[in-house]
């Protein structure tokens, strides 16, 4: 793919890219925001360094991209962004953000956020990655048998086995019940039309229709294929990084090896539709 007004570095073959030339603090033209968008649609998660950006330039950023997701568990409304979620971890904190296993923000809501945008104004001096893991590479490695198996299937991911006696967790913010839902284990890209995987050990409880062994099976066997370190990238956080990543086709894990050293920064993100 050719670009005109940004600089585009693949990370790794299968996902990731670094963005060069341009400051995410002012809106985009036209021609800017569509490589933007085409970056992430071929990279999957793209990064940027260097970038300076008020909690209102962030947000707007992210508008540009679509509506933006509330969390049904979290979130800032006191600071009048009731779609931002603030990202902290210190020598207090016993469990980060995103650090739990590998998966897809939100895959519990019946329209699982689109994308989400990390802003990190404070990082470790060492520690503290995240790997993205590409679900497109994952499906396309599977034999056709096992692809058309697994293209029949739906499985369910609930909030409450995740959010359930967390103490940072903050009163709902849209609705009373945490949200269960239920999604194809393969899901089709609106945008780019390709197959990936859709299902994460964190959200997912398990496949319908099958026995709770089969179910099982079925389940560790694409966490352990997703674990290759053939479809993942790795970024390395520093301050003012920005994060942004397709959650349609890409999973993530935060590394939480940098205690007592602090991370902090902020998150919006932009909704999405029903899987198919």
């Amino acid at each position: 793919m050719t670009y005109e007004t940004i600089h585009v570095e693949p990370v790794t073959p299968r996902i990731g890219a670094e963005i060069g030339g341009i400051d995410l603090s002012k809106p985009l033209g036209n021609q800017t925001f569509k490589e933007v968008h085409d970056a992430l649609m071929e990279h999957q998660v793209i990064f940027f360094r260097d970038q300076h950006m008020t909690i209102d330039q962030h947000k707007a950023f992210a508008r540009q991209f679509g509506e933006l997701h509330i969390h049904p568990m979290f979130g800032s409304g006191d600071l009048g962004h009731p779609e931002l979620l603030i990202i902290r971890a210190d020598e207090t904190t016993k469990f980060a953000a995103g650090s739990g296993g590998w998966h897809s923000d939100v895959s519990c809501d019946p329209e699982p956020p689109m994308g989400s945008i990390l802003y990190l104004t404070e990082a470790p001096g060492t520690g503290g990655d995240t790997l993205f893991a590409s679900m497109y590479a994952a499906h396309e490695d599977l034999s056709g048998t096992m692809q058309r198996f697994l293209s029949g299937l739906t499985a369910v991911h609930s909030a409450p086995q995740v959010y359930d006696g967390r103490q940072e967790q903050s009163p709902q913010l849209r609705d009373e019940t945490p949200p269960v839902s239920e999604h194809p284990v393969v899901r089709t890209h609106p945008v780019t039309g390709r197959k990936a995987l859709f299902v994460n050990e964190i959200f997912t409880s398990h496949i319908k229709d099958v026995t709770a062994a089969e179910s099982a099976a079925i389940l560790g066997m694409l966490y352990e294929h997703i674990r290759q370190p053939k479809y993942h990238c790795r970024f390395r956080w520093r301050a003012n990084s920005v994060a942004f990543w397709d959650n349609r086709c890409a999973q993530h894990y935060a590394m939480f090896d940098y205690h007592p050293e602090v991370r902090r920064g902020y998150r919006f993100t932009v909704a999405g539709d029903r899987p198919v």
